[in-house]
């Protein structure tokens, strides 16, 4: 939302301006802390205050937090609704009930079971993980609320156990992230096996960072298996070897996973053996992925179906590493080893990156290097990560898959 100027009415209610009351009507679950006009609330996180428009018409109810960027996370449109216990029950068993209806997630037990900003619980995430639930926390003000979604948790699923993972970003930035914390059940084992299909995984649910899968790119890996058959196939940024095992899986004739971390090619293998396969049947390299790029340019060795995964953010040892600032030139620097007719696989997965600036970034890369690329295919969230259409933020995923002519 743009910097607008609000006023607080009184206590519990807070006027917004016609541009932010409009955007909240049609869906949009947050209200920045810019929108407030500068005045002080004095509300403690987890208060929910009454959102209104500049005639004092009621827009919505929120969670007020007063240490991040996000000041209100709206939770309900309805005047008459109470944000209590019997709210937080009814939005698990909606998102329980729209999964139910999904025929495709037959067959998995890695995916996520409720998106709160476009389900009606802002600030939480719920990953299921077979029988251990993952809750991420992004908002203090949600503190107040999960003892009550822990226990509509249970009753939905019978988990063995719930882990709550919190990832707030105050306004003095985001904290360091520790491991996740047992809230409910027993402890987990250091590895929990999950199934994609015929595709089995070993996660740790504790992980401060990632559990060793991400669900929300399974249409891209899906995608990946159906184009692979008698390819060369290139795998950067390639954690725990998802993608390759898809990728070995679909017929391809080589593939290369590149990853800076040793111990993440060693899960790779590891989820080779878990779903019957070989673990050899792919390459690795322990490197920096540009880097790697160059040195694959000089040797000289080239490829057919190039993958590109890069974090948001992260250092590397050719320096910081941001999909913003960095990503067309990555795209250059991988096009140097992709042969005319491959195709190119690029990935983003950070809000902040439009689909326009996305493609934007591959055209960038691409003119570089004077390579002509046609996208074929997109691969967006799957249906377990629903988007309320108000709430453009919540379609982070990008995946293009290009041809190079």
């Amino acid at each position: 939302m743009p910097i607008a100027r609000g006023a607080l009415r009184r206590r519990g209610t807070l006027r917004v301006p016609g541009d932010v009351a409009y955007r909240v009507r049609i869906g949009h679950p947050w209200i920045f802390r810019d929108a407030l006009g500068g005045r002080p609330m004095r509300e403690p996180a987890g208060e929910v205050v009454e959102v209104v428009d500049p005639t004092g018409a009621f827009v919505a109810k929120g969670l007020y937090d007063p240490d991040a960027a996000i000041a209100v996370r709206v939770v309900t449109r309805d005047v008459n609704e109470l944000v209590d216990a019997a709210l937080v029950r009814r939005r698990v068993a909606t998102a329980q009930a729209l999964r139910a209806g999904l025929p495709e997630l037959a067959g998995l037990d890695a995916l996520r079971v409720l998106t709160g900003e476009s389900e009606g619980l802002p600030g939480v995430t719920v990953e299921r993980y077979a029988d251990y639930l993952v809750v991420h926390v992004f908002t203090g003000a949600l503190v107040p609320l999960l003892e009550a979604l822990y226990d509509a948790l249970e009753a939905a699923y019978h988990p063995r156990a719930i882990y709550e993972q919190r990832r707030f970003r105050s306004l003095g930035g985001e904290a360091p992230r520790g491991p996740a914390e047992l809230r409910r059940g027993a402890a987990a084992p250091p590895e929990v096996e999950v199934r994609e299909g015929a595709l089995r995984f070993g996660v740790d649910v504790t992980a401060p960072l990632s559990t060793g899968l991400f669900p929300d790119l399974r249409q891209g890996r899906r995608a990946i298996e159906r184009r692979a058959a008698g390819r060369r196939v290139l795998n950067l940024f390639s954690y725990t070897g998802a993608i390759a095992l898809y990728a070995v899986r679909g017929g391809a004739k080589q593939v290369v996973n590149v990853d800076l971390a040793a111990k993440a090619h060693a899960r790779a293998r590891r989820n080779f053996s878990l779903s019957g396969m070989n673990p050899e049947a792919a390459e690795y390299i322990a490197e920096d992925a540009m880097k790697t790029l160059g040195d694959l340019y000089v040797q000289p060795r080239r490829f057919d179906l190039i993958v590109l995964d890069p974090p948001s953010f992260g250092q590397s040892k050719t320096g910081v590493f941001s999909t913003l600032k960095d990503y067309g030139s990555l795209v250059g620097e991988a096009l140097k080893v992709l042969d005319p007719g491959g195709l190119l696989v690029a990935v983003a997965n950070t809000a902040k990156m439009s689909i326009e600036e996305h493609d934007k970034a591959i055209a960038e890369g691409a003119s570089r290097v004077g390579a002509d690329l046609r996208i074929v295919e997109r691969c967006g969230l799957p249906p377990d990560y629903p988007v309320a259409p108000g709430f453009p933020e919540g379609n982070y995923l990008k995946c293009a898959i290009a041809v190079r002519t």
